[in-house]
């Protein structure tokens, strides 16, 4: 089934999924770029952004595509390039269809963007807060076009599904 935006509900199976293709997308790039692994305890979390998290929420945005955003503490020692990093996959046959642009052969369902984003925190700092306040601070490009639509905590599991932006505190 192929759609511009796909108007089925994203649930708990595909926010699980979502998830768990971040985490092999880590544990491959932890393992070709040995410099990388330095962030393996340092992730402090992994979400679903943009349209797809505002359709969680609405229902009525639709999904064009799945942008997953894993937020690290910096480390003193390691950079990420500019201190980010993305590849696209795909997430597979289901509900969700295909974006009638994705490439046939790569992709058999929507695409998901999976992007690294460190941020200027400690390694114990709260997720959630560290997120926000990258968010609301608005000083990259990035946080900027994030906080314009919302974000959707995928990792750790307890956590999965809650809405962290827009703040609603």
């Amino acid at each position: 089934m192929e759609s511009e935006r796909s108007m089925s509900p994203i649930t708990d199976d595909h926010l699980r999924r979502v998830a768990e293709i971040a985490e092999a997308d880590r544990r491959d790039a932890f393992k070709r770029i040995p410099r990388l692994a330095a962030f393996r305890d340092r992730v402090l979390l992994t979400a679903l952004c943009q349209g797809a998290a505002l359709h969680f929420i609405d229902g009525v945005n639709g999904v064009k595509d799945l942008d997953v955003y894993t937020f690290y503490a910096e480390h003193p020692d390691v950079r990420f390039s500019e201190n980010r990093r993305r590849k696209m996959v795909d997430f597979g046959e289901s509900e969700l269809g295909r974006h009638p642009e994705d490439d046939r052969e790569k992709f058999r369902g929507r695409h998901v963007d999976l992007m690294w984003r460190a941020l200027d925190v400690p390694v114990d700092a709260d997720p959630i807060d560290s997120v926000r306040q990258y968010l609301s601070r608005g000083r990259t490009t990035t946080a900027q076009r994030l906080a314009e639509k919302a974000v959707v905590v995928i990792d750790p599991g307890p956590l999965r599904g809650q809405v962290i932006w827009p703040d609603a505190r």
